[in-house]
């Protein structure tokens, strides 16, 4: 009941490959969702080429070089990402790489962390896998859940994490923002910040703005449904080595053309298929493409593409209306000196007007481990993923650093030695009301898909699985019109454990 299920099985009586005069693929975009799509088209012999704006491939994951003060070179990525263990179709795609995914390593624990003295931490680490005595745990064990807290809790609202339904869920709760659910849910206020608005800020969205179906999706994917565990895994070491260069020659050995650098300018729809428009080089034609690009740089392609909005109508106005997530910054520091030992590598905060979590990346991955070893320090990374929009950046980061000091007094006796900060505004959006007009994998216009981690779909996911799981469902998508079977597709349970069931 609670293992995980092929929701698109392959198809024995289809061909595992195209016929040779296949069409060819354009996928534009190098993160996780377009390496994803590439990678399933060319092991299937459709050939594909990607086009990366960037010079290398990762998108929101990737990577570039910075040289400290020491004169060390490192490399800095957009921020840190957990790798859970129910993202089957992310991890189908990393097995490429190595079956066994030795290059992952358990973070070992997800503690939540707030300034109050009279809030103490709570840790979703070791809860029972099976959903339901994983939440029987956490109200056991948590101090954020005291018998007269629990009174006033509405037991009907709280149970709709339990009944999520792709359907009825958001026919429900999509009108209503997460605030409001939570409001309504009589939670403490404690119980309130450490186990739920702390969340709610991991997907880029206030409360105040983040729809409350999209939020009981995210209760079931990563908790009620998820038969894994709040467990999370993160790379040894740097992501360049370790999944953007492998990747890169994964795809070329299996014939993928990697363009990086290539900013695709316009798409436009003709008889033989789409013609692609490159900054600075020759436009590229093929039968099938794959727009795998953050919701910024879809929404700005389709607007400088001429005549798109006839052909595409429905996908085109679904995309100018496309919600963006709130701003959020990343400050990764190089200090000198360390601090407490007892802290896990990654702490996320809570109540915090600008800190949302810590991660202390020499104690994660083996380049910045080196490095603090050699200088008798520490790599820590700060993170807003939901950051106040009039601050600048600098203001930004001056106070995650004042909020941390709060929370941890002897962050204040580390000298910084270098500091790469960014702020960025190309996380989705998930807006009450918004999901009915959400595009989908498949779109209005013939041989185009979409591919990313704003992208619908019904089966359980988000963030890093979702841009995987669409990769592979737009890749479907192309085999299925060449004749060929379809790549598996993983998932939790699609419903809660009580969706179905009738209200008293």
């Amino acid at each position: 009941m609670f293992s995980p299920r092929v929701v698109v099985p392959g198809r024995p009586d289809l061909p595992s490959r195209v016929p040779e005069d296949a069409g060819t693929a354009v996928v534009v975009g190098g993160g996780i969702a377009g390496i994803s799509a590439a990678l399933v088209l060319a092991e299937r012999g459709v050939p594909v080429e990607i086009l990366e704006a960037a010079p290398a491939l990762g998108g929101r994951l990737g990577t570039w070089p910075r040289t400290l003060p020491d004169g060390t070179t490192v490399t800095v990525e957009h921020g840190y990402h957990g790798f859970f263990r129910q993202y089957y179709n992310l991890r189908a795609i990393l097995r490429r790489l190595d079956p066994e995914l030795g290059f992952l390593r358990d973070v070992g624990g997800y503690p939540i962390e707030g300034r109050d003295p009279e809030w103490a931490p709570e840790d979703f680490t070791d809860l029972p896998r099976v959903p339901l005595a994983n939440l029987a745990a956490l109200v056991w064990r948590s101090p954020s859940f005291r018998l007269r807290d629990l009174r006033r809790v509405d037991g009907r609202e709280a149970l709709e994490m339990l009944r999520y339904d792709p359907v009825t869920t958001f026919a429900k709760h999509d009108h209503r923002t997460t605030a409001d659910l939570l409001d309504s849910l009589g939670f403490s206020e404690r119980g309130r910040a450490m186990l739920f608005e702390v969340f709610a800020h991991s997907f880029f969205n206030t409360e105040q703005r983040y729809s409350a179906a999209e939020f009981l999706a995210m209760c079931h994917f990563y908790f009620t449904g998820n038969p894994e565990g709040l467990a999370m895994d993160a790379p040894r070491d740097q992501y360049a080595t370790t999944l953007w260069e492998p990747f890169t020659r994964l795809l070329e050995k299996h014939g993928v053309t990697v363009t990086t650098g290539a900013r695709a300018t316009v798409v436009v729809s003709g008889p033989s298929g789409w013609s692609v428009g490159v900054e600075g080089g020759p436009t590229r034609t093929a039968r099938h493409l794959v727009v795998a690009t953050d919701v910024p740089g879809t929404r700005a392609l389709f607007e400088r593409s001429p005549g798109f909005p006839t052909t595409a109508p429905r996908l085109a106005g679904q995309v100018a209306e496309l919600p963006g997530g709130e701003p959020y910054v990343v400050a990764r520091l190089w200090c000198r000196g360390d601090v407490d030992a007892s802290h896990a590598p990654f702490t996320g905060v809570t109540r915090e007007r600008v800190l949302d979590s810590v991660t202390l990346f020499h104690r994660l991955e083996a380049e910045s481990a080196a490095w603090a070893r050699e200088a008798g320090g520490s790599v820590i990374e700060l993170h807003s993923y939901a950051c106040p929009p009039e601050a600048s950046l600098e203001e930004l980061v001056a106070a995650m650093r004042t909020e941390l000091t709060a929370l941890w007094p002897e962050f204040a006796g580390l000298e910084v030695l270098d500091v790469d900060t960014h702020r960025y505004t190309n996380a989705p959006g998930f807006d009450p009301g918004f999901h009915p007009r959400r595009p989908g994998v498949l779109t209005d216009a013939r041989g185009l898909r979409l591919a990313g981690d704003w992208v619908a779909s019904d089966v359980p996911s988000a963030l890093m699985e979702r841009a995987a799981l669409t990769g592979v469902l737009a890749a479907n998508d192309v085999l299925r019109e060449e004749g060929a079977g379809p790549e598996p597709v993983w998932s939790i349970a699609p419903r809660g454990i009580l969706a179905g069931r009738t209200r008293t």
